[in-house]
């Protein structure tokens, strides 16, 4: 079975890092406990760090704290934006759901 999660051949580049044979055999085992391939735990992992999940920003924003990645002040920066950003979202009705709730009520009041 195909796995949906893998880009097509010509859309798809190859992402690369190192790490110890540990933690790759490590890694190897959770995925296998939780039935996934280690390719299929990275994409959803990337897809989680692009859309913003909150989960994801949260464990980030720990880890930085405790790998001293940042500074505190740029850190703080970066909660400050992303909550600017949420309530302009918020403000504007740009939620997913709600998008679709104007479309629905555009096509409604349209009949198309």
């Amino acid at each position: 079975m195909k796995d949906p999660t893998t880009p097509n051949s010509e859309k798809r580049k190859k992402i690369m890092f190192y790490d110890s044979a540990d933690r790759q055999a490590k890694l190897r085992i959770r995925c296998d406990f939780d039935g996934i391939t280690q390719s299929q735990f990275f994409r959803m992992m990337m897809t989680g760090y692009i859309d913003n999940d909150e989960l994801i920003f949260t464990f980030l924003k720990k880890c930085k704290e405790r790998y001293n990645i940042q500074g505190q002040q740029k850190r703080n920066k970066i909660d400050r934006i992303k909550k600017k950003s949420e309530e302009q979202i918020k403000k504007f009705a740009l939620e997913t759901d709600e998008i679709e709730s104007i479309f629905d009520i555009i096509e409604t009041e349209t009949n198309i």
